[in-house]
């Protein structure tokens, strides 16, 4: 601005010409020109930057159009811009409507939206799925979604099956999605039956969590009594389809509609459970129940016997610190209190460390000492 003033000033006062006085300041005359008709028509607030966008857009929403979005979207608050537009072009189809993108933008100017937050995602299961060719090679387990029973009671069956005979080892009623539940679930089921081999769920809680690896509670329990935790790709329930399947045939049978409280829906499901072990011909058994496929594993189960992971004789080991922090080689860094106290696996590669919880890969470790995810 000092600049500016000591130009216009010598414009005013000086008897050299503009060329010559551009040339003295170092600018072009263009922009002399510029400056001395500002400071004449504004004065001294002509010499301050000037916004550099448009007056007028050319393709800019007209006022008329942005009153007709804002008053709809009051009118419909959940509505989003997509099913705006649809309910916009068939009550006024003569009006240009603009893009769901340029609708999104208006709404959070007029504070009518706002940016969802971002969630950081779990991260995908990367290891092979346990082969399936005999009984307790894989159990699947999953919450089936919730439903309120006639006396306003919330009920999350959870279940669990056998993958190559189908049988249905747990059908039980639960009101939330919660580990202790499921390892009190789980307990039954392995004084029953043994141990399979592994246990294949999806991505939610407390199956998975935003832990390096998608490591959980759940995961660190069944590592360490012998079991190995298997997860669905996410947005792929066909890997997980004969559960999925069994869950449609559940809710027909037993909760359309529900039944009248949570103990006649629990006789519902033992009811389902028994006929769809011991009377229901399955398709995909050839026509037999499955109950004359399936039969107890041999890996019988002594409680929960908790044993630290075991790994190859080329990996170095470390246990976590109880804050869930660990120190290795002088670098520190967090892998989340899931892990704590636990015992991982180190193995060295060319660009630093890979690790890894029992099967389950963390992430890396460089040179430098910075820990990475493992991502999708």
């Amino acid at each position: 601005m000092d600049q500016k003033l000591l130009f216009v000033q010598a414009c005013e006062r000086s008897q050299l010409s503009m060329t010559e006085l551009c040339n003295a300041f170092g600018i072009a005359r263009k922009t002399g020109y510029k400056w001395f008709g500002r400071y004449k028509q504004l004065g001294a607030a002509g010499l301050q930057e000037l916004s550099r966008a448009p007056v007028a857009h050319p393709n800019a929403v007209e006022r008329e159009v942005v009153d007709l979005i804002t008053e709809a979207r009051r009118w419909r608050p959940r509505w989003g811009p997509k099913k705006l537009l649809v309910y916009l072009e068939a009550k006024w189809p003569e009006v240009k409507l603009p893009a769901a993108s340029t609708v999104s933008e208006l709404l959070r100017r007029r504070g009518l939206a706002r940016r969802r937050r971002w969630a950081p995602a779990t991260a995908s299961y990367v290891g092979p799925f346990q082969g399936c060719i005999a009984p307790n090679d894989v159990w699947c387990i999953d919450f089936k979604g919730y439903f309120v029973t006639g006396d306003r009671k919330r009920c999350t069956p959870l279940t669990i099956s056998d993958a190559y005979s189908r049988y249905l080892i747990r059908c039980e009623s639960t009101i939330r999605t919660d580990f202790t539940i499921v390892r009190y679930v789980l307990q039954g089921a392995f004084e029953e039956y043994g141990l399979p081999l592994a246990i294949r769920s999806d991505n939610g809680p407390p199956f998975a969590s935003r832990a390096p690896g998608g490591v959980s509670r759940f995961s660190v329990l069944l590592i360490k009594i012998g079991v190995r935790p298997e997860r669905i790709e996410k947005g792929r329930p066909t890997q997980n389809g004969r559960h999925e399947r069994m869950h449609r045939t559940l809710k027909a049978e037993t909760a359309s509609p529900p039944r009248a409280t949570r103990l006649a829906q629990q006789r519902a499901f033992d009811a389902f459970r028994h006929e769809y072990n011991e009377v229901r011909p399955h398709e995909a058994l050839g026509q037999v129940v499955p109950a004359t496929v399936y039969n107890a594993s041999a890996r019988r189960f002594s409680g929960f016997m908790l044993r630290d992971p075991e790994y190859p004789d080329s990996f170095e080991t470390c246990r976590v610190r109880t804050d869930g922090t660990v120190k290795w080689q002088g670098n520190h860094f967090d892998l989340g209190q899931v892990l704590a106290s636990e015992l991982i696996g180190l193995q060295r590669t060319d660009t630093g460390w890979t690790l890894q919880y029992g099967p389950l890969p963390l992430g890396v470790l460089d040179v430098r000492g910075r820990f990475r995810r493992k991502r999708d």
